[in-house]
């Protein structure tokens, strides 16, 4: 299943108002928890932004003064 910004519109619905029940198009998720959802909420929006290209690129430095 491909995520759209529609789901995670719904996922931020249910957020907000505190439920774990959330419809998408034709199906109902029931969420276990509010964790879980916030879960479900973070890979769709990975996903989305993958799929539009948009992706997050993070770079470590690390300094030192002597040694190591």
């Amino acid at each position: 299943m491909a995520w759209t910004q529609a789901d995670i519109d719904a996922l931020d619905e249910a957020i907000k108002n505190g439920v774990t029940l959330v419809s998408f198009q034709d199906r109902q998720v029931r969420y276990r928890s509010m964790d879980e959802l916030l879960k479900a909420r973070a890979l769709a929006v990975i996903e989305v932004k993958a799929s539009e290209g948009k992706t997050t690129i993070r770079h470590i430095r690390v300094y030192t003064d002597k040694g190591w």
